[in-house]
């Protein structure tokens, strides 16, 4: 499957229930106080902010959903098992992205 076709398998993936929560995720959710409600809404709706293709073992993208609390996930499509891979989630500050909570600062 071509880079292309990897966010619908992510979007479908949740749609269809086929999530793998990785330990890490959950850990850092859980301290960060994001559901996963949160986490698969912003999957289904969310703007794709950074996509990484060459992520391994899956490319993943880095989505933000915008709300009261703006949080971004972290996610990769396994186009094999045609699963979503949620890797992490946290909430944007200032510190390292701009206003927009989009566009990471420069170092």
């Amino acid at each position: 499957m071509s880079e292309a076709d990897d966010l619908p398998v992510l979007r479908a993936a949740v749609t269809d229930g086929r999530v793998i929560w990785h330990q890490h995720a959950l850990a850092r959710m859980l301290e960060r106080g994001i559901t996963r409600q949160e986490v698969l809404s912003t999957i289904g709706v969310g703007d794709v902010i950074e996509r990484y293709p060459s992520d391994r073992p899956f490319p993943s993208y880095l989505m933000m959903a915008a709300g009261t609390e703006p949080i971004h996930v972290l996610a990769a499509a396994d186009t094999t098992t045609r699963t979503c891979q949620i890797v992490t989630a946290y909430r944007p500050d200032l510190e390292h992205f701009e206003a927009d909570l989009k566009t990471r600062r420069k170092r």
